[in-house]
């Protein structure tokens, strides 16, 4: 099932049940889709499709940082929900672990050896893990791993 219809299925979910949150947040997904189709002149194929949900979250991420620097709880815990929400229709994340192994392997195929190596390992890496890790982590993670060469 692609992840259109899903979000399809789920809006009608939660409209039946009366989850106000959750269809807000469904609805601005496809909404999103939308207008990336448009913008494409063509249907989202499914890597277009999970780059928006990414997109979506890491916008959730940073406005739970603001909201939480100026002390608006109430607002930070309604994005947090609304990440969990988009997190749900994402491939399973990475975990830091798996990260380092991948990241391992990768500096070892590029032969890179100090931290001015940091691009080619990025660019060989974030291709393997596109849409199943966050840039920031993976990208900590590199950093720590060139580091210690």
């Amino acid at each position: 099932m692609s992840i259109q219809q899903k979000l399809m299925d789920d809006m009608k979910a939660a409209m039946k049940a009366g989850e106000k949150l959750r269809l807000e947040t469904v609805r601005g997904l496809r909404a999103q889709f939308k207008n990336l189709e448009i913008d494409k002149g063509h249907p989202l194929t499914d890597e277009e499709e999970i780059q928006a949900l990414m997109s979506a979250a890491k916008k959730r991420k940073e406005s739970i940082e603001q909201f939480k620097a100026v002390n608006r709880l109430d607002r930070a815990a309604e994005e947090e929900q609304e990440l969990e929400i988009i997190h749900s229709y994402l491939p399973e994340q990475l975990t830091e672990e798996k990260i380092a192994e991948l990241v391992d392997q990768v500096i070892k195929e590029v032969g890179a050896t100090s931290p001015g190596d940091m691009g080619k390992v990025m660019g060989k890496i974030m291709g393997q893990v596109k849409g199943r890790a966050d840039g920031r982590l993976v990208q900590t993670v590199v950093q720590q791993k060139l580091a210690a060469l």
